[in-house]
C-alpha cells in the first residue's frame, strides 16, 4: 500500500493491466511529490570521496556501504552511517527505511523483471518485527529516455517509445502498492522530474546517485569516486552482465553485504568461456562503439563509462574460468578495518589467510 504525506493513494483504475500506469501517472502529478522533486533539485550534488580533505565536507562519513547495478544491500544506523549508488540512468534507485528501527535498505534497479523478488529480498531485515511499521521509500533515476512523444515521462502509449525508464518506474510502484506492508513515498525524482535537455531537445538525467544517512534518513544527490566505489569493484561489475546468464539468479538481486556482520559477503556467480570470447571482441571496438553496444543510454553517461567496461573484459581476459574468482563457489568475503578500508578473507585448503583490498 502507498501513501504519500500520510495519505493512502487511491486510484481510479479497475484493470490489473494498467493500474501500474495510472499509479504511476498520480504519483507524478501528486502535488507534494511534485514539490520535493523540485526541492531535492536544488540540493547541491555531493562527491563522495575518502579523501582527507576535510573542506569536502564528508570526511565524517568514515562507514559507507556502496551498491552497485543490479546489487542491494539492508544496512544498520548503528554500523553504517551511508549507503548509496550511483551511475543510474535508465536504472533507478530504491530506498526503504524503517521509520522505528533505521534499518535501511538500497536497491539499484535495472529491470522490471528483478523487482518483485528484489522487493522481497529488501524487506526480509527491513520489516524483520516490526511488520506494521511505516517504511519511508524514495525512488531517484531513471530519466526520462522515452519517446518525444511522453509528456513528463507519462504516456498512453507502450513499447519501444517507453524506453527502458518507465516499465522499470511502472513496475516498482505496482509492486508497492500491491503490497501488504506500508511504504510511505518521499521523493519521487525519476522520468520528467529527473530530466534535463540541451537546446537541441535531447534528454539527460539530472542525477545519477545520491546517498542515504541511515541515522537520519535524509537523502542527498551524489556521486562516488573510484576510492569509495569498493571494495571487489571489477568482480563485482562482472556479476552484473554474468547474472543474467546464470539460472541461480533469475528475477534476484545479487547479494552483495551482510546486514549483521557489516561484512561484504559478495555471492558467487558463474560464466563460461564465451564471456571471454565475447571481452576479446569488445576490446576491439572504439569507445563509441562500446557506448553504442553496452549502454541504455549511451549519450548519457559518465566519462569513466567505457574504462570501467574495458578493466571488466581484461578481467575475463585473464581470468575465463569464474572457478577462479569463486573457488569451491564460496563467497568472496570482506571486513572493515579500523582504518575503514577492507580485507579480504580467503579460505585456503589447509588454513585461511588474509590480505588487504585495494581496489
Amino acid at each position: 500500500m502507498i501513501f504519500v504525506a500520510g495519505a493512502p493513494l487511491t486510484t481510479d483504475s479497475s484493470s490489473s493491466c494498467s493500474q501500474g500506469h495510472d499509479i504511476l501517472t498520480d504519483l507524478m502529478k501528486h502535488p507534494v511529490l511534485v514539490s520535493a522533486s523540485s526541492s531535492f533539485n536544488d540540493v547541491a550534488e555531493r562527491k563522495f570521496s575518502v579523501s582527507k580533505d576535510s573542506s569536502s565536507g564528508i570526511s565524517r562519513h568514515n562507514r559507507w556501504v556502496y551498491i552497485f547495478q543490479r546489487e542491494y544491500a539492508t544496512v544498520d544506523p548503528a554500523l553504517v552511517d551511508v549507503v548509496g549508488t550511483d551511475e543510474a540512468t535508465t536504472c533507478v534507485g530504491l530506498v526503504i527505511r524503517n521509520q522505528n528501527s533505521g534499518i535501511t535498505s538500497v536497491a539499484h534497479l535495472d529491470s522490471p523483471d528483478v523487482v518483485d523478488i528484489g522487493l522481497a529480498q529488501m524487506l526480509a531485515f527491513v520489516v524483520n518485527q516490526s511488520s506494521d511499521a511505516m517504511l519511508d521509500v524514495h525512488l531517484i533515476g531513471g530519466f526520462d529516455d522515452a519517446s518525444p512523444e511522453h509528456v513528463n515521462g507519462i504516456t498512453e502509449s507502450h513499447g519501444k517509445l517507453e524506453g527502458y525508464s518507465f516499465p522499470l518506474c511502472k513496475k516498482i510502484v505496482d509492486s508497492l502498492a500491491k503490497s501488504n506492508m506500508k511504504f510511505q513515498i518521499h521523493t519521487l525524482h525519476v522520468l520528467g522530474h529527473n530530466t534535463r535537455r540541451d537546446t537541441e531537445g535531447n534528454a539527460y538525467p539530472i542525477f545519477t546517485g545520491f546517498l542515504a544517512e541511515t541515522a537520519t534518513g535524509s537523502i542527498i544527490p551524489a556521486n562516488f569516486d573510484a576510492t569509495t566505489r569498493c571494495p571487489d569493484e571489477v568482480v563485482r561489475r562482472i556479476r552484473v552482465s554474468a547474472s543474467f546468464e546464470d539460472p541461480s539468479w533469475k528475477g534476484r538481486l545479487l547479494e552483495t553485504y551482510d546486514t549483521q556482520t557489516d561484512q561484504f559477503v559478495i555471492a558467487p556467480c558463474t560464466w563460461d568461456m564465451r564471456k571471454m570470447h565475447i571481452a576479446l571482441m569488445l576490446q576491439n571496438l572504439s569507445d563509441q562503439e562500446i557506448l553504442l553496444t553496452c549502454s541504455t543510454s549511451p549519450s548519457a553517461e559518465a566519462p569513466d563509462f567505457v574504462d570501467n567496461h574495458r578493466r571488466q573484459w581484461d578481467y575475463l581476459i585473464q581470468h575465463p574460468d569464474w572457478s577462479e574468482t569463486f573457488p569451491f563457489k564460496k563467497p568472496r568475503i570482506f571486513q572493515r578495518t579500523e582504518d575503514k578500508s577492507w580485507v579480504r578473507h580467503q579460505a585456503a585448503k589447509s588454513s585461511s589467510s588474509s590480505y588487504r583490498y585495494t581496489d
